[in-house]
Formats: structure tokens, C-alpha cells, sequence
């Protein structure tokens, strides 16, 4: 009878094993770049298997063209992406379909970053100066902003766009500083070529403050009842990483050990308090304030009711 008892027991766990298994819902989301600490909360439902405990079978894709994954989920290729919220109120103006469900990092990271040894003190400094940058539109009227509060424009400095080549290009002196330089990033690899760079923030120099990092979804698809599990698992990670936070790192560096270095290490720091603890929540006023900021820097014409483009989840 023990015997039979116990086969019967094992069949069940296989049964319950099987039907989670497939009763697992698959859901892809794209990143807005390859894996960096930026995706650590998402990583963290994964491997602490919070996905899992949600039904949902999670794919983490990093795509091979950056701009691409808000241009595929508006076309139906995709279920979640990360996008940045100035991207979104951009976007939404040139008509594509986008409604931001979550955030996943609630500060901006882009800055304004000069060598700490140069000769930019202040943001006054930079009349006459080189700046480069690597978008132009946003950077541009970040930094337009910024200026406006020490009485320069534009017209005070010199742009030059140099790609991606933020921290060489001041190195080399090639520019005298950089827009859009993040901070949890360029700031760390300036300091570990040992040429330590000094950053000014955009939120504390004339611009609104604004979410960095932010889940975004088809509109006619935000009521998808996978999206709120998915934002319960992303918001328990998150507390997971600010508790046990070397353990995350940990969990994190297996997951992908070429981010094994010292870069990557000290990123991790910095972004941790970062992340939105509630990332299903939706700060109304915010998103008012900065999409006046868009209209009034002419990147966007007119300002869409906020529910057109951006939820909280119920």
C-alpha cells in the first residue's frame, strides 16, 4: 500500500509539473539595448523564478538594431519593450500606437559630463567650448535647456556628433564635454581610465524630471492580463535587488558572465536606487510636466491626453 501510495504521489508531482509547465505563458520583451545592470530587476524575476510563480515564460531579447523594438511592438511583433520616455512622447506624436505600462528606471541617467581636471566648472564655462553628442532632438534640447539657466543658447557652443564615443572623445579632448552620457556608465569609465569626469544633471539644471527606463506596449493591447503579473514579478525583483543586493549580483554575473568586470561592478551600484520600487505605478503630474518640456522644445507638436499613451495597470 506505502508503495502504491508513494507512485501515486510522484504521478501527481508529474502531473502538476507538466500542467505548470505548459499552463506557462509565453511573453517576449525587447530590450532597448544588449544586457546591461539597467535590466537587472528583470534578470532577478528570472532567475529567482518570480516569472514563473506568475505563469509567465519570459524572453529577454536584445536587439540587434536599438531603435527597432518600439517600431516592432507597435506592429504587433512582441508583447513588452523597454523604451526611455522621452522616445515615447516622440513617438506617440508621430502616431505609433504606444502606451508605457511600467517604468523601470524612475530618474533619468543621461547627464552632461566634463573631465573633473579640465577647465568646465560650471555649466557657464562651456561658452565657446565643444560639446558632443551622440542623438541629435533630445540631447539637443537637454543641453539647450541646461544652457538657458546660465543665459547661453546653443549658439554658444559647438556641437559635434561623435556616435557613441563619449568617454574617448573627452579623453582625447577631442570636446570639451558630452551630452547624454549616463552616469551609472560613462561617469564609472572615466574614473577607471583614471580620468575622472564631472557631471551635471539635467533635473537639477532646467529640465523636468523624467522616467529613464520604461516598459512600453501596442495601445490596443495594454489591458493584456499577462501585464500585470509580469509588473508584480518586476516590482518583487526590485525589492529583492535593494535587499539582497550582492546576492542579485551574484545571480546576476552567472546569468551573464562576460559582464564579469569592473565596469559592470560598480554600474550595479549605481543604478540600484535607481529602479522604480513601484513600476506599475504612474505619476500623472510628471508626465504632464515633461511633456510640456517636449512641446515647448519644439520636439513635439502637440500634447496627447496622458491616458492616450501611458496606464496604470489594474
Amino acid at each position: 500500500m506505502k508503495i502504491i501510495t508513494r507512485l501515486l504521489a510522484a504521478f501527481a508531482l508529474t502531473l502538476s509539473l507538466t500542467w505548470q509547465a505548459h499552463a506557462a505563458e509565453k511573453l517576449t520583451v525587447y530590450l532597448d539595448w544588449f544586457v546591461n545592470p539597467d535590466h537587472a530587476p528583470l534578470v532577478i524575476a528570472k532567475t529567482q523564478g518570480y516569472f514563473a510563480d506568475a505563469g509567465l515564460d519570459v524572453e529577454l531579447i536584445a536587439p540587434s538594431d536599438p531603435s527597432a523594438p518600439p517600431r516592432l511592438i507597435a506592429a504587433g511583433q512582441g508583447d513588452i519593450a523597454i523604451s526611455y520616455q522621452p522616445q515615447l512622447h516622440v513617438q506617440v506624436a508621430e502616431g505609433l500606437p504606444l502606451t508605457r505600462i511600467g517604468t523601470i528606471v524612475e530618474t533619468p541617467l543621461n547627464a552632461l559630463v566634463v573631465l573633473k581636471d579640465g577647465p568646465i566648472k560650471s555649466i557657464a564655462d562651456l561658452k565657446g567650448k565643444k560639446v558632443g553628442f551622440s542623438v541629435g532632438g533630445f540631447e539637443d534640447a537637454l543641453l539647450a535647456a541646461m544652457l538657458k539657466q546660465e543665459g547661453l543658447s546653443l549658439s554658444d557652443v559647438e556641437l559635434i556628433n561623435i556616435n557613441f564615443s563619449l568617454s574617448p572623445s573627452l579623453i582625447t579632448g577631442a570636446v570639451d564635454a558630452v551630452i547624454g552620457a549616463f552616469r551609472n556608465f560613462e561617469l564609472n569609465q572615466l574614473d577607471i581610465e583614471k580620468r575622472p569626469g564631472l557631471a551635471f544633471y539635467p533635473e537639477e539644471n532646467g529640465v523636468p524630471v523624467y522616467d529613464e527606463l520604461i516598459f512600453i506596449a501596442k495601445s490596443d493591447r495594454a489591458d493584456d492580463p499577462r501585464f500585470r503579473p509580469f509588473m508584480d514579478a518586476v516590482e518583487k525583483a526590485t525589492l529583492y535587488l535593494t535587499n539582497h543586493s550582492d546576492d542579485a549580483l551574484a545571480q546576476f554575473l552567472k546569468e551573464y558572465p562576460d559582464l564579469d568586470n569592473e565596469l559592470n561592478r560598480r554600474a550595479w551600484v549605481d543604478t540600484l536606487p535607481r529602479f522604480a520600487k513601484r513600476p506599475a505605478a504612474l505619476d500623472t503630474n510628471r508626465y504632464n510636466r515633461f511633456a510640456q518640456f517636449m512641446k515647448d522644445a519644439e520636439l513635439i507638436k502637440e500634447i496627447a491626453p496622458l491616458e492616450s499613451y501611458a496606464v496604470e495597470l489594474k
